[in-house]
């Protein structure tokens, strides 16, 4: 509906669109299928931040309860936490607030179609679908979602449905399997979020060697080396010989001094960092995190034959040493 209470008017085959968590993902993928001609019925948000978002990429959309967003919509968008989207969907079965015919997608990484089996059971189509990127809950996101991949997980038969929802979006849908989901969410939240801190150690470290903007030092180095490193991972099937070979530095080398030395400096680091910062912006996860990481490079430079099982042992020893 409108702000006026008229109904959105829509082009036909299109549906009505709820959403229900107004979050950085729910408001950016309503305000996107409201741009491929799908009315957004209704959205719902608790907090200030979600209303604004409402405001801001939904304008227009009524802010419901959310058993009146799944009342009057033909397909739910269910962009809650993880831990919230089970007693949600089994809340609103109690209810009886799903429909026959009715379709409904969650957004969560964690979670295949199964847990929307309480909805399934009332008649509702189930999907997962998950976009394999970052939100900032604005509309900069909205460009990003083209070429983004998602995951879709549901019965054979409605598949179809989730994978064109997807390629309207701009998307690249991949069927992930239920019992794959978890797996699924683990690698990506490995390769994205551990990639934050591990930009925020390096960057901390810079700071410490005295560079003042340490981000515009690492922005050059690091995109190259993530190019090459997906690049590699898909020439080389993800876990072959093919996939290391962006490695560079010390440890695909073999130097065993580097990495000695690495070692020493963020151990005093640590040190210094602890003694002289409040204690959630000490360095003093760094030299852990430096020293597995470190492990991984060896094992597998080591499985591509970019260095010998006696170049490999001195590593680890190092790093063994280095705890």
């Amino acid at each position: 509906m409108t702000d006026q209470g008229m109904p959105e008017r829509r082009r036909p085959g299109r549906l009505g669109v709820g959403i229900v968590g107004a979050g950085r993902v729910g408001a950016v993928l309503g305000s996107a299928l409201r741009a491929t001609g799908h009315a957004v019925v209704g959205a719902s948000g608790i907090s200030e931040a979600s209303r604004e978002r409402i405001e801001m990429l939904l304008p227009g959309v009524p802010v419901l309860e959310v058993e009146e967003v799944v009342r009057r919509a033909e397909l739910v968008l269910l962009a809650v936490p993880d831990d919230a989207l089970p007693g949600l969907v089994s809340g609103l079965a109690e209810v009886g607030a799903w429909q026959g015919g009715q379709i409904v997608v969650h957004t969560s990484g964690r979670y295949g179609a199964g847990v929307l089996d309480p909805a399934r059971a009332l008649g509702a189509i189930p999907l997962a679908i998950h976009p394999a990127m970052t939100f900032s809950g604005t509309s900069l996101d909205l460009s990003r979602l083209e070429g983004t991949t998602f995951a879709v997980t549901g019965p054979a038969p409605v598949q179809p449905i989730g994978q064109a929802l997807v390629v309207e979006l701009g998307g690249e849908p991949v069927v992930v399997e239920e019992e794959a989901r978890g797996l699924y969410h683990a690698a990506l939240a490995h390769g994205a979020n551990h990639l934050v801190v591990l930009v925020a150690q390096a960057a901390q470290a810079l700071e410490a060697a005295g560079v003042e903007q340490p981000g515009r030092v690492l922005a050059p180095l690091l995109s190259a080396a993530l190019d090459g490193a997906t690049r590699s991972a898909d020439a080389g099937g993800g876990a072959g010989p093919g996939a290391i070979s962006a490695l560079t530095g010390p440890v695909s080398r073999g130097d065993v001094g580097t990495v000695a030395e690495h070692l020493e400096v963020l151990r005093a680091l640590a040190v210094t960092s602890a003694q002289e910062s409040a204690p959630h912006v000490a360095a003093t996860d760094v030299p852990a995190s430096y020293r597995e990481l470190s492990r991984g490079a060896t094992s597998r430079a080591l499985a591509a034959g970019r260095i010998d099982a006696r170049q490999a042992q001195e590593l680890l020893d190092v790093l063994e040493e280095g705890q």
